[in-house]
């Protein structure tokens, strides 16, 4: 039977990894709940997500208590989760300023192509004020 912590582990994106060690980094007392919200996925496949970011090293779970009754976790990045951060992060940066680079270029050429047509007459571009 495959190892299931290795199979979650792998199964997470570069994105939502990135994004769930960004979140947790700015705030490790975030409840499930509240990083589910912030990560835009259901409060499964948070778990799922912290589950497999604990399995990685790059996160631990550390007990402190909320109220008397309720016991919560602090979620922290480990050396190892702050180094993983920095490299999905540069991956991330390079990946968007690509993707940045292609949709300036298709706008450019789109903008072109429609006041060839005479289309953007009366519409400003976006570096108008007005």
């Amino acid at each position: 039977m495959p190892d299931a912590n290795k199979h979650t582990a792998k199964a997470l994106t570069d994105d939502l990894t990135f994004q769930a060690l960004r979140q947790l980094q700015a705030n490790p007392r975030l409840s499930q709940r509240q990083l589910a919200r912030a990560l835009g996925i259901s409060l499964g496949k948070t778990n799922y997500c912290l589950r497999a970011l604990i399995a990685r090293g790059l996160v631990k779970a550390e007990n402190f208590r909320t109220s008397k009754n309720k016991l919560a976790y602090a979620y922290l990045l480990t050396p190892k989760g702050v180094d993983a951060k920095a490299r999905i992060t540069a991956r991330f940066l390079k990946r968007k300023r690509a993707e940045y680079d292609a949709l300036k270029a298709e706008l450019e050429q789109l903008t072109a192509e429609a006041e060839a047509e005479g289309l953007l007459d009366s519409y400003p571009s976006p570096q108008d004020p007005g």
